[in-house]
């Protein structure tokens, strides 16, 4: 009786296996289930712009030194002083200096007497060769006096000029104290604003090996400048004379407006990172903006109105071989779309601009390059929703914003749906090992 229980038992275990191994059968064979997350072609503005970060400075700034050493007697100027051209703005102790100009000129005194003398002994050795002359001719006078005569002349006249050789370079030494004495004034090149003050009174300058800095004028702080680090990948499509606008942080939520002034040739390499510097005029009226400050500079560089428009997600999405071969063996029934809220979205996450809007730049667009039109239309595939199964359509692209991008031409209209991503099975499908990107692109 029990071997007949035992027996009935795994037959009914087999039986079981046997179904169950029909049934993962079967499944393994059924269509997944698989959505999409899609977004419709609108019809948009595309703002294509370059952002940079850059540092607010005067038109001319000019810094100040000294010349000479010594220490500071007076200061007449101090932070925030408008200054004039010429005005004296410090004064270094001038006692040593007026000592040494005494003292040169003493010398010169010395000097201008030193050729008299020998102007003097000149005309005696000249009379003295005149006499002896008369006197040879006469037979009263040897042929040695006579030769002795004329080198007491030509001796009188080299020492007239070593005389007149040495009253130039006392003259010269009197004319550098001189220099060196004025150069106690510091007085101000320009007309404008102290920006920087560098001494005290008190304070002893040295000015051996380089002029100590003083003081750091602007010249006018009602015209100013930008100087931004645009990157290399973008300065192509930047021209002089552009319009452009900045923020910065002591003034948030307010723009200012400014112009390309110039575009640098000079490169320069930071981290394997070349960027040229971009100035930007900016007209300062009212004084609020002050030297040093950080701009984040954007400036724009083509826009179009009412053109197809598609998220950058879309040319990125790429369908993996799992839903290629699932989509080849299932019904259309089986696929369906998703989307934010039940419905198609109008953005996409990928989507930062609000609708109907320019696009606002994000968060540290300023440290990466910003996209922008190629001169000829790039072809790309998307693929589009049509009848619940992914087509792949070949478009060309126009401008972009970084996160849409215009189409051109091909056979998409207004209001079709792009895939931006598939799931299957409620997860994400990978394309080539990876799932797609869904972070914004710049």
């Amino acid at each position: 009786m029990l071997k007949k229980a035992a027996s009935w038992i795994v037959l009914v275990v087999v039986l079981a296996g046997v179904a169950f191994g029909v049934w993962k059968w079967r499944a393994s064979g059924a269509a997944p289930d698989i959505t999409y997350r899609t977004a419709p072609v609108e019809k948009r503005k595309i703002v294509a712009r370059v952002t940079a970060s850059g540092t607010l400075q005067a038109t001319v700034t000019v810094q100040v030194g000294a010349q000479v050493s010594g220490r500071v007697a007076k200061l007449n100027a101090d932070y925030n002083s408008a200054v004039k051209k010429g005005e004296l703005i410090a004064k270094i102790d001038p006692q040593l200096f007026i000592a040494a100009v005494e003292r040169e000129r003493a010398n010169f005194v010395a000097a201008k007497a030193g050729v008299v003398r020998a102007e003097a002994q000149q005309r005696d050795a000249d009379l003295v060769l005149k006499r002896t002359k008369s006197l040879a001719d006469q037979g009263l006078a040897s042929a040695a006096e006579l030769q002795t005569a004329e080198t007491s002349v030509a001796v009188a006249v080299a020492q007239t000029e070593v005389a007149k050789a040495t009253l130039q370079q006392q003259s010269a030494a009197l004319n550098q104290a001189q220099v060196n004495l004025s150069y106690t004034d510091i007085i101000s090149p320009i007309d404008g604003v102290v920006i920087s003050r560098s001494v005290d009174i008190g304070q002893t300058v040295a000015s051996s090996l380089q002029a100590p800095v003083l003081f750091t004028i602007a010249e006018d702080l009602k015209r100013m400048q930008v100087h931004t680090s645009v990157a290399e990948g973008d300065v192509g499509r930047l021209q002089p004379g552009m319009d452009t606008w900045f923020t910065v942080d002591a003034f948030p939520g307010q723009r200012f407006k400014g112009k390309i002034a110039q575009i640098r040739n000079a490169a320069q390499t930071v981290q394997n990172v070349v960027t040229y510097n971009a100035v930007i005029d900016v007209d300062n009226d009212d004084l609020r903006l002050r030297p040093g400050m950080t701009a984040t500079t954007t400036i724009v560089f083509a826009e179009k109105s009412d053109v197809l428009a598609i998220p950058n997600a879309a040319m990125r999405f790429k369908p993996p071989a799992e839903i290629a071969s699932a989509i080849a063996t299932s019904p259309a029934s089986s696929l369906s779309v998703t989307a934010a809220g039940g419905a198609p979205p109008t953005r996409t996450p990928d989507a930062g601009a609000p609708s109907g809007g320019e696009a606002t730049p994000p968060a540290g667009a300023s440290r990466r390059p910003s996209p922008g039109a190629s001169a000829e239309p790039a072809s790309r595939s998307v693929f589009v929703l049509r009848g619940g199964r992914p087509e792949a359509v070949d478009v060309k692209t126009g401008l972009s914003d970084g996160t849409l991008t215009e189409v051109a031409s091909g056979d998409l209209a207004e209001g079709d749906l792009v895939i931006l991503e598939a799931n299957v099975g409620g997860r994400p499908a990978s394309a080539g090992g990876a799932a797609p990107r869904m972070g914004r692109m710049f």
